[in-house]
């Protein structure tokens, strides 16, 4: 248990959000003040939102909003960096007790923010949001992400099923977290890593309040695979086993040929021939295509470029 009344500070990242911005800012200041009010967090706790170098007005109305109220921050990235580098922007910027990442288009429950505070208060330094019901998700994004989840487990990615990014870290998990360097970003699958006491929260999944959904097919996919390949050398060993098994398949069928050869019962054709080459080269570029992503990303580690610069602060 702890006896102290921690600072809090919710983590927003935000890209094209103008039109759930209000929405958010509003549910999220309520949260802050009704906690406060229960003498559950300081009083200079507050929001921090993180513009993802937004093509919309979502900067112009996070420092309006800054300029209105004492629980609004924001910072500006000079360019967009992506969702997972926009986070860890916001978490970098950090100096509170507790803070808690949740996405603004307010499909995570807020009402789960003071269950997560309650069970920070009783030892924990991790508490995951953890989606128990996607009846609001359509039936390709319910099954696809189901699919993703199961895959990135059989691959050997130890991570909360159904857990995004909506989550409470103490102020010594935050410090573990940073400790991580590489460019590769894939949080959730950071955030078991660090070993700490951890516990849930599970809630509902909503609608979208407002505007369009950041992150389609095409992202997931991308995500899973910076997930897979930052985490993870599965896919090397599958490429070794799979090389294991064509060698096998290759001696047993230089067997039946040589048999076959002896016994005079030999035909003559294209066919198995053809087959063999486009099989084995299927193969080969296959085995190159993820031995050339684990590459590419070794020679974006050894670049140690800065994963973000800030463009401007509501507080300059």
């Amino acid at each position: 248990m702890r006896d102290a009344i921690p600072s809090l500070t919710i983590v927003v990242p935000c890209y094209n959000e103008a039109e759930a911005f209000i929405y958010c800012v509003d549910a999220l200041k309520n949260i802050l003040i009704d906690l406060i009010s229960k003498q559950k967090i300081q009083e200079n706790s507050h929001i921090l939102f993180v513009d993802d170098g937004s093509k919309d007005n979502t900067w112009l109305q996070i420092k309006q909003a800054a300029g209105q109220s004492s629980y609004v921050q924001g910072i500006k990235l000079s360019r967009n960096r992506g969702h997972q580098t926009a986070l860890i922007a916001g978490l970098s910027a950090v100096d509170t007790d507790v803070c808690i990442s949740i996405d603004a288009d307010l499909q995570d429950d807020t009402k789960c923010i003071e269950q997560m505070i309650d069970k920070y208060i009783q030892g924990n330094d991790i508490v995951y949001g953890v989606r128990n019901d996607r009846s609001t998700d359509s039936f390709f994004k319910r099954n696809t992400a189901n699919i993703f989840y199961g895959s990135m487990s059989a691959m050997g990615v130890n991570q909360v099923e159904n857990h995004a990014d909506y989550r409470l870290l103490s102020k010594r998990a935050l410090a573990a977290l940073l400790e991580f360097k590489e460019q590769n970003l894939y949080i959730r699958g950071l955030i078991p890593l660090l070993g700490f006491h951890s516990d849930k929260v599970f809630y509902t999944r909503e609608e979208r309040i407002a505007g369009e959904s950041k992150y389609p097919l095409k992202k997931m996919l991308a995500l899973a695979i910076e997930g897979v390949t930052s985490l993870t050398v599965t896919p090397l060993r599958l490429i070794c086993g799979m090389g294991f098994l064509t060698c096998f398949l290759s001696f047993l069928a230089i067997i039946y040929i040589l048999i076959a050869k002896f016994s005079g019962h030999a035909v003559e054709g294209w066919t198995s021939v053809i087959i063999s080459i486009f099989f084995l080269s299927g193969v080969q570029l296959l085995s190159l295509g993820v031995i050339g992503e684990y590459i590419g990303k070794i020679y974006m580690e050894t670049k140690q470029r800065p994963k973000f610069f800030i463009d401007e602060k509501t507080n300059d």
